[in-house]
């Protein structure tokens, strides 16, 4: 990696050009926070504010020399009201129980993730994830992290990811049993952290990047009220 200018407290730290997880036939660039200082919660909600994400141990955001693409977005917990398809997906979801567990492996958790990612990315990078790997994606030694399971009858069906930081939720991932995709585990998932953000007296469930132009992507925007980092300001949507 080269060493990017940075303030004197601070060092960033940029990848060499890689191809890019989201948009096919592009090249990105990722920017990396110094571990040696980024590796408390304060400092994690101070770099939230500035589009960072987390993966594991490290802070990171996308800083692509010509592309733009990645906006990141945040919904306002507070004044949030779900819309009809959105409260259809809570209503159908309420026979589900959830259960806080803090970040350490859990091999239940484990075996779902497998089946997930072979599901949903199969043949991609994620494919076949061991479970060191699993633990450097979704594990971080420093964080405030917990892992939300939610369960039909005993069984596990779901699991999203999230940090608590000093002024909201930062959704990591969610991953659900795909024989249950007719739940729309995913999108209950986020509709759930928006009320424990709420519960907990926060402001925000930060959600990642929204890519217009990603289908994967681009459900992120329809989490409403809320603001996208534009040019270094967050804006209402």
């Amino acid at each position: 990696m080269k060493r990017e200018k940075t303030s004197a407290r601070l060092l960033l730290f940029a990848t060499p050009p890689h191809a890019c997880g989201y948009l096919d036939g592009e090249t990105a660039t990722t920017v990396f926070a110094d571990p040696r200082v980024a590796n408390k919660i304060s400092v994690y909600t101070m770099l939230s504010r500035y589009g960072f994400r987390r993966s594991g141990n490290h802070l990171y955001r996308p800083q692509c020399e010509k592309c733009h693409a990645c906006v990141p977005v945040r919904v306002a917990v507070k004044p949030f009201h779900a819309r009809r398809k959105q409260r259809r997906v809570w209503n159908k979801n309420q026979d589900l129980s959830v259960v806080p567990r803090d970040d350490g492996f859990q091999p239940d958790h484990f075996m779902l993730y497998r089946r997930y990612i072979r599901a949903r990315h199969p043949g991609g990078s994620m494919d076949n994830p061991s479970e060191e790997q699993y633990r450097e994606f979704l594990s971080c030694y420093w964080g405030n992290t917990v892992f939300f399971e939610f369960r039909l009858e005993g069984r596990l069906a779901a699991v999203a990811v999230s940090d608590v930081l000093d002024d909201g939720l930062s959704a990591v991932y969610t991953f659900f049993d795909p024989a249950l995709s007719k739940r729309s585990l995913g999108a209950y998932g986020i509709l759930w952290q928006i009320e424990e953000a709420r519960r907990l007296n926060l402001d925000w469930l930060y959600l990642g990047y929204w890519i217009e132009t990603s289908p994967k992507m681009r459900y992120k925007g329809d989490y409403r009220p809320q603001q996208r980092l534009i040019d270094g300001r967050w804006r209402d949507y």
